[in-house]
């Protein structure tokens, strides 16, 4: 199957299911349910408080000599929903042998269609030595450029270059293995910054979570080329599972600090059968 192919299945499985704002996302500003017709940019919609940088044009000056709280006016185009879809495009997404490639794109033309279930406009960007938009906000996922999975460093430096770039209050969803050397505190932090909802959701192959327990294996790095002899035995899956476990406990509690929502999925599971409680359970996703 193409790439478009599995964008499709994806917009398909998500006829069900909307995009929300979890109530304690980082910042629950952005509204959901905003009226079909079209809106000045002049538009008053909504108060929110005062931040270093905001236009003082905007600011309600008669509340804050009522309240001593500097609060801005919000106008339509800066309320109205939207989602930044971003895409981790390392070679480590295209685990040969696996589905990760095809669940990620699938899980990307979900998160679209969810979007537009629930009337926000989305972008997709992908991750590489630099961000790439996927088209623009007009082409529905299975138009979207040709997605690559190539790059062999951490996708972070993408991450804050894509970030400048994000719409104010944006729902923001982050499709990665995780699978690279960087903080994720910091990759939490650039996420949720001036987001309305931030979701991590590492997407791993079966065979990240469960490796073989016993016998010699040769090892290729995906991203360096580097090849190791390894000799596998339970101890050494023991560890291995540990270590992948630390690492989502790393990002479990970067997400938390900020608001954001973490959750990992196999990509074998999900093309199976689309489960994806625990994003229900976070209150990013509805089923109608």
């Amino acid at each position: 199957m193409s790439a478009s192919a599995f964008l499709q299945e994806g917009a398909a499985a998500a006829q069900r299911f909307t995009l929300t704002t979890p109530r304690h996302g980082p910042a629950n500003r952005t509204g959901s349910a905003l009226g079909a017709r079209a809106g000045s940019s002049l538009e008053f919609r909504d108060y929110r408080g005062y931040e270093p940088g905001d236009d003082l044009r905007h600011v309600d000056w008669s509340a804050f000599a009522r309240s001593d709280q500097l609060s801005v006016k919000l106008f339509r185009e800066e309320v109205a929903p939207h989602l930044d879809l971003l895409i981790d495009g390392s070679k480590s997404m295209a685990l040969a042998g696996s589905a990760k490639l095809q669940g990620t794109l699938a899980l990307a033309g979900f998160f679209a269609a969810a979007a537009a279930n629930a009337g926000y406009s989305h972008s997709g960007w992908q991750l590489g030595a630099e961000a790439a938009p996927l088209g623009d906000y007009r082409h529905r996922p299975a138009e979207w450029d040709a997605i690559r999975f190539e790059h062999r460093d951490s996708p972070v430096r993408a991450l804050a270059d894509v970030a400048a770039r994000w719409r104010p209050r944006s729902a923001r969803v982050l499709l990665s293995d995780l699978l690279w050397n960087a903080d994720p505190g910091q990759a939490a932090r650039m996420l949720a910054d001036r987001a309305s909802t931030a979701v991590v959701v590492q997407v791993l192959a079966h065979a990240d979570v469960n490796p073989p327990v016993s016998g010699h294996l040769r090892l290729l790095d995906s991203e360096s080329d580097e090849v190791r002899e390894v000799r596998i035995d339970a101890a050494a899956a023991a560890r291995y599972r540990e270590n992948l476990a630390r690492l989502q406990g790393h990002w479990h509690d970067a997400c938390r600090a900020v608001g954001a929502v973490f959750t990992t999925v196999v990509a074998e599971d999900v093309l199976r059968d689309w489960r994806l409680d625990p994003l229900v359970a976070a209150g990013v996703l509805e089923v109608g």
